[in-house]
């Protein structure tokens, strides 16, 4: 099980790396779930991110095409040794319809790209709250669509985590779904300790952001509560096989 770290600077890559995140993530939470950050933000933190180590970017929430190829376009991450996932939700749009063609613009984007990033549609827990389809909706579309991950995640950061809007075997469904259809599963939304023991094994990578901060998400990432989440997940034997 993977421990994603979400960074808003790059001043906070060293201790996402030191605590022992597998994957950093660029992200401006104070711009929301998938607040991106801005372009010559996300060029620092790039370059403090050694190329053998997983990156991720969030791009946002979309409801038209055109945009959604513009920010996939757009990301502007060089080639890299390890893969780069570009995350993208869809807050204010309730159509599966239009969801698809949201998840197929990112796809044909993204296949244009030189480093050929991998697409991750995102569904939230608190659907209802985001105006977006229900996870099951959202994943059905990512598997029809060809995408090759889906992340789980929550809209509001009101201090509700994702078993608050979700009961864990909706979620094991979900994952099992995704796990059966080749997805890589990642799941996100204020976990803390208590949750990521609820949730071990269920899949394939974990998310954080403030959880792994002095001071929650608006505050700095700390090297020492990334290492306890990091040891939390190691002690936790996985509940499900890992997806290849």
């Amino acid at each position: 099980m993977q421990l994603l770290v979400s960074v808003r600077a790059g001043d906070e890559v060293a201790a996402a790396l030191a605590g022992g995140a597998d994957i950093i993530d660029a992200k401006e939470p104070a711009r929301g779930s998938l607040g991106p950050v801005v372009p010559e933000v996300l060029q620092v933190i790039l370059a403090r991110v050694p190329e053998s180590v997983p990156f991720s970017v969030a791009l946002g929430d979309f409801t038209a095409p055109d945009a959604v190829r513009h920010a996939v376009a757009g990301a502007n991450v060089p080639r890299r040794r390890a893969p780069i996932y570009l995350k993208l939700g869809f807050a204010g749009e309730r159509s599966e319809a239009v969801v698809t063609s949201l998840v197929a613009a990112a796809l044909d984007a993204a296949a244009a790209a030189s480093v050929r990033p991998v697409v991750v549609p995102v569904a939230y827990g608190d659907y209802q709250s985001a105006g977006s389809p229900a996870p099951e909706g959202v994943l059905r579309v990512a598997i029809k669509a060809g995408a090759r991950a889906f992340l789980m995640d929550t809209y509001l950061k009101d201090g509700r985590g994702l078993l608050d809007w979700i009961a864990l075997d909706r979620l094991q469904t979900l994952a099992a779904d995704a796990r059966s259809a080749g997805l890589l599963l990642a799941i996100a939304g204020s976990l803390d300790l208590a949750a990521l023991d609820r949730v071990a094994g269920i899949a394939d990578v974990v998310g954080v952001r403030g959880a792994a901060c002095r001071g929650g998400r608006e505050g700095s990432v700390d090297a020492e509560l990334v290492r306890r989440l990091r040891e939390r997940l190691r002690v936790r034997p996985p509940s499900l096989s890992t997806a290849g």
